[in-house]
């Protein structure tokens, strides 16, 4: 080996170590996103009680007029979402009146809670379909450009916090993500 050849070497990172790297970091940047209130206030276990964290009302704060979803994650044992929350799409434009999207209001399954869930507990989550509702990769990102409730977390209207980035941001790092073989922090 010359001695080019051999400084060369000594500072070339190898490609699976880049894409393993480039993984981690969009890990990185989906965390950023779904453990924003924006999205954990919606992500909750099997209490069925959705939040409003730091959104403008302080933080540890529970959806207001004790609003519970139940088991059925639509609010059909007490008070359906839909009482309030229209299932059509609107501007958002009156600061904390009930959003509306164009999709029927709901919890996500309790297989998909992340409120207060640790980076490594959401990664592990998200990359097993046994424990993310089914979803391979590609449904993943088909599900994060197509769900009208992850535009709306980046797109919430007047007066709300939006998550950061985009959805096309979070698509594009959740491919990198699955390209690296969905690196996780204790792997």
């Amino acid at each position: 080996m010359n001695r080019f050849a051999l400084i060369f070497a000594c500072f070339t990172v190898p490609a699976a170590a880049q894409a393993q790297d480039a993984g981690t970091a969009a890990w990185d940047r989906i965390y950023a996103v779904a453990s924003h209130p924006r999205c954990t206030n919606c992500h909750v276990g099997a209490s069925g009680r959705p939040a409003w964290d730091d959104l403008g009302y302080g933080g540890a704060r529970l959806h207001g007029m004790n609003i519970v979803a139940g088991e059925s994650r639509i609010g059909a044992e007490s008070i359906p979402c839909r009482a309030c929350h229209i299932g059509a799409a609107g501007d958002n434009a009156v600061p904390h009146a009930a959003p509306q999207i164009d999709d029927a209001w709901r919890l996500p399954p309790v297989e998909l809670a992340w409120r207060g869930k640790s980076s490594a507990e959401v990664c592990a989550q998200l990359r097993d379909p046994d424990a993310n509702d089914g979803f391979d990769m590609a449904d993943l990102v088909d599900h994060v450009r197509t769900s009208a409730f992850v535009s709306y977390g980046f797109t919430p209207g007047a007066g709300r916090t939006s998550a950061p980035g985009s959805v096309a941001d979070l698509a594009r790092d959740i491919e990198v993500w699955a390209a690296a073989g969905s690196p996780c922090a204790r792997d």
